[in-house]
């Protein structure tokens, strides 16, 4: 991948482009925090060449959302069930909305 390349990817919403560490600084959390997210199954970073794990502006809006909860005081893995089933109704609102669509444009 070239400079050029690379330069166009940081548009990309998965694009792991974060350290842990500096993913941790932008969510003001800790390392442990997004190693037990992970260790949850909400996000699965990606690893560089050398094993680093590398986060995604979208994982971090996971990441975000999942601090968010257990700030309210929601556990951790209460916080990752809760956010993958608002991801799971936010996909289901999507297809019934394009079958929606679908079946007014079908009708006479």
């Amino acid at each position: 991948m070239t400079a050029d390349d690379s330069f166009g990817r940081l548009d990309d919403d998965d694009y792991p482009a974060y350290t842990m560490g500096r993913a941790a600084a932008m969510l003001n959390t800790t390392q442990g925090f997004l190693r037990a997210i992970g260790e949850a199954r909400l996000i699965t970073p990606l690893r560089s060449e050398g094993g680093h794990r590398r986060y995604s502006r979208y994982q971090l809006r996971i990441a975000a959302r999942a601090r968010e909860l257990v700030d309210q005081g929601t556990p951790i893995d209460a916080a990752c069930r809760i956010i993958i089933l608002e991801d799971q109704l936010e996909e289901a609102r999507r297809i019934n909305a394009e079958y929606r669509s679908a079946s007014e444009a079908a009708q006479p």
